[in-house]
């Protein structure tokens, strides 16, 4: 059995932390938080109590974890949570429409510091999935 998935991943120059596990069949929930510096930014919560009694149960709760993490990646890398994990932050005008409010300006995107070559395997692949990977 699967007890759960961690990572840490660099997004936008801050490092995030992507949390998932199944609270098991006692009470079938899979949750996933994600965090930075020790900040609940956003959470998940799935449950599986109407799939309890199938066969195969283990394998497919690890698939549908392994779905809600990459899930978080991807929601993480496509900006839906920066107005939380950066509060106040800079947005701008510049690549703005200009049909557009002040609250619908896009946040300024900041390269990550991090080359390539200093990246550990597991921030590449992240990478790829929440960018590349099946959708």
């Amino acid at each position: 059995m699967v007890l759960g998935f961690n990572h840490n991943v660099r997004y936008r120059g801050e490092l995030f932390h992507v949390q998932t596990e199944d609270s098991g069949v006692t009470s079938p929930n899979i949750t996933t938080l994600l965090y930075r510096g020790g900040t609940i930014i956003a959470s998940r919560r799935t449950s599986y109590a109407d799939i309890i009694r199938f066969e195969g149960l283990e394998r497919l709760v690890e698939e549908l974890m392994k779905d809600q993490h990459k899930e978080m990646l991807r929601r993480l890398k496509n900006g839906e949570f920066d107005d939380r994990a950066f509060p106040g932050a800079v947005r701008d005008p510049v690549a703005a429409d200009p049909r557009e409010t002040a609250e619908d300006l896009p946040l300024r995107q900041v390269p990550d510091p991090q080359p390539a070559a200093t990246r550990s395997m597991d921030d590449i692949l992240l990478d790829y999935l929440a960018t590349e990977g099946p959708k």
